[in-house]
């Protein structure tokens, strides 16, 4: 993924969520709806989770020092580790917290069609941010589907995003559910059903991004393809085969490579570096994510 794609869509979300924030503030102070206020909640934690990777796509670009060598490209997959766990505290947690005392203690909305107002025109600033973020993930999705670019990304923004906006959306539809139902019926409970019903969904979001960027935190290998693409065009010449090979991830553009190789026997140290060589740069053209590859070339004792 390049950087700018994710930074666009970020871009937008923080747009929409930091607009969307303050008039939900302003529709919770205004009628006193519990859903409204956890949508509120729920839209800060979504801008500071914007401002967050911002800073952890900053932050990775700094250049390697003694400390750490192999740079600081896994800062992106800490910061959205960091987003998922706030999306979890500031937006589950204290969703289902306002739901629950909200069941046990209705209070009525006043003004509700303000709410209904503010939720229509948020669900359009959110469409606006998830177009965005579905569009710059097109680019690099490929062929698998929706839940599989999620579950195999290595790059943590455009899925953080895209669930962040999904969860965002549905959100609203069930605020909109919760003082909907409220004004009909006459009955506040269901404006705090509504906040536990988001609160909920919000849990869902943050678990599974909890798991997915944990994975990529302590580190992830190169995908299938890649690893099938990176074997065959390590294999060649005077390579004959690859014995062993280790790949991971040193942040989301980054991909270390480490291998022995089978060598045709007899060759000379000048053959050998030549056959490494060729092999390092056949697998950089093909697989232009891999940054670092060490190679230990060994005799094929298969056949030897």
């Amino acid at each position: 993924m390049s950087a700018g794609g994710g930074t666009r869509a970020i871009l937008a979300a923080l747009a929409a969520n930091a607009g969307i924030a303050v008039a939900k503030f302003v529709g919770f102070l205004i009628t006193g709806s519990s859903s409204m206020l956890a949508e509120a909640v729920h839209s800060i934690a979504d801008t500071s989770n914007q401002g967050l990777l911002l800073l952890g796509q900053r932050s990775s670009r700094r250049r390697a020092t003694r400390e750490h060598p192999f740079g600081f490209g896994r800062e992106r997959y800490f910061y959205s580790f960091v987003v998922a766990l706030l999306l979890f505290t500031l937006g589950s947690v204290f969703a289902l917290y306002e739901g629950i005392h909200k069941v046990e203690h209705p209070e009525p909305l006043t003004s509700p069609l303000v709410a209904v107002g503010i939720l229509v025109v948020a669900f359009g600033l959110e469409t606006y941010s998830f177009v965005t973020a579905m569009g710059e993930s097109r680019k690099i999705k490929g062929d698998v589907s929706w839940w599989g670019f999620i579950r195999q990304s290595r790059t943590p923004e455009l899925p953080v995003v895209l669930l962040e906006d999904t969860g965002a959306l549905f959100g609203l539809v069930f605020a909109l559910i919760g003082v909907g139902l409220s004004e009909l019926t006459g009955n506040p409970v269901w404006d705090g059903i509504g906040t536990i019903m988001i609160g909920a969904l919000l849990g869902v979001i943050a678990i599974i991004l909890i798991v997915e960027m944990k994975s990529l935190l302590i580190g992830e290998g190169a995908t299938d393809v890649q690893l099938d693409d990176i074997v065959a065009e390590l294999t060649g010449g005077d390579v004959e085969r690859v014995i062993h090979i280790r790949t991971q991830y040193l942040g989301p553009e980054e991909l270390l490579v480490a291998a022995k190789l089978a060598l045709a026997p007899n060759l000379e140290l000048s053959q050998v570096a030549r056959a490494i060589d060729d092999a390092e740069a056949r697998v950089r053209a093909k697989v232009p994510v891999v940054r670092l590859i060490y190679l230990e070339p060994d005799l094929d004792r298969q056949t030897a």
